[in-house]
């Protein structure tokens, strides 16, 4: 914001009013531009201030739409405090707290369990965990049943995979209000696909950036097809930029094609692959890939 714009805040939009003593200004609802004594004001100035409103709004949206964050959704695993891996099969929800563990973690307190002949406990919280999924879900439902969005989300998932879409829809909403990313991205699938939600591209393309602000990469990803689509050729390539560096494969391999039409640098693809491949190493450790062999092992073996 211009040090002009600056200096406007400092009294009232509309009447003119410095902010002194009991005086107290409020900013736009929607703009950073101006800022207000009372709501009257605000609505007296609206006819003036509304294009320049719209377009502050607009930049500001983009701002937080293209800000390139730390980590993606799913964070770090809190026992190794290594990022996940996007690859979900990696890991696995403490139904006892919501906590996210890597299957590296995850297989290292097996075998200290085994070895010890100790009782099988979450690796977080050192809740007993229980034997079977009947249990587990009952586990779940408490922190549902304690506004805990986290496992609200992992209730909308199953039931979206159930096909249970009127249930999916429902529980996927109210993970979105508590700032789920993941839950966003459940819902723009749905009001595309008309599953449990009547067809709403709108909603769509909103959900889609609501979880790419809280660093959904694969919701970025599509985010970057929607504007390429509609021949926005440079937000499709900035979405697919930071969804690489993020670790997103499918926005590597359209940034390539990019490339080979012209639309990228080649210093810049150059960068974000560099990017992208320390964003996959980040994810792995000797702990983890000795989780994962464990588990080719144990699926060779059950095919065999």
């Amino acid at each position: 914001m211009s040090e002009e714009n600056k200096a406007d805040t400092s009294c009232c939009a509309s009447c003119g009013v410095a902010e002194v003593d009991e005086i107290k200004l409020k900013e736009c609802d929607d703009c950073d531009l101006v800022r207000y004594c009372s709501d009257e004001c605000q609505i007296d100035h609206k006819p003036d201030h509304e294009e320049a409103c719209k377009k502050r709004a607009a930049e500001l949206r983009d701002e937080l739409l293209f800000k390139q964050l730390e980590s993606s959704h799913l964070g770090d695993c809190p026992v190794c405090c290594l990022p996940l891996s996007l690859d979900t099969a990696k890991s696995s929800m403490m139904m006892c707290c919501s906590k996210i563990i890597c299957n590296g973690c995850a297989c290292a307190n097996a075998v200290r369990e085994v070895e010890g002949r100790l009782k099988h406990t979450c690796l977080f919280c050192r809740e007993p965990a229980p034997d079977t999924k009947e249990g587990r879900g009952r586990q779940n439902m408490k922190r549902v049943k304690a506004n805990d969005p986290a496992a609200i989300n992992q209730v909308g998932g199953e039931k979206y995979y159930e096909k249970d879409y009127r249930t999916a829809f429902e529980y996927s909403k109210k993970a979105a209000e508590l700032g789920v990313a993941q839950s966003h991205f459940r819902l723009s699938i749905m009001y595309h696909f008309e599953l449990g939600a009547e067809k709403d591209e709108g909603e769509n393309i909103r959900h889609l950036e609501e979880a790419a602000i809280g660093g959904h990469p694969q919701a970025r990803n599509n985010l970057g097809c929607e504007e390429w689509n509609n021949d926005n050729i440079e937000r499709a390539v900035k979405h697919w930029i930071i969804a690489a560096t993020q670790g997103d494969d499918d926005s590597t391999k359209h940034l390539m094609n990019a490339f080979k039409d012209g639309f990228v640098d080649k210093e810049v693809l150059a960068a974000t692959l560099r990017a992208h491949k320390a964003a996959i190493d980040a994810t792995k450790s000797p702990q983890r890939e000795a989780a994962e062999k464990y588990f080719q092992d144990l699926h060779w073996l059950r095919i065999h």
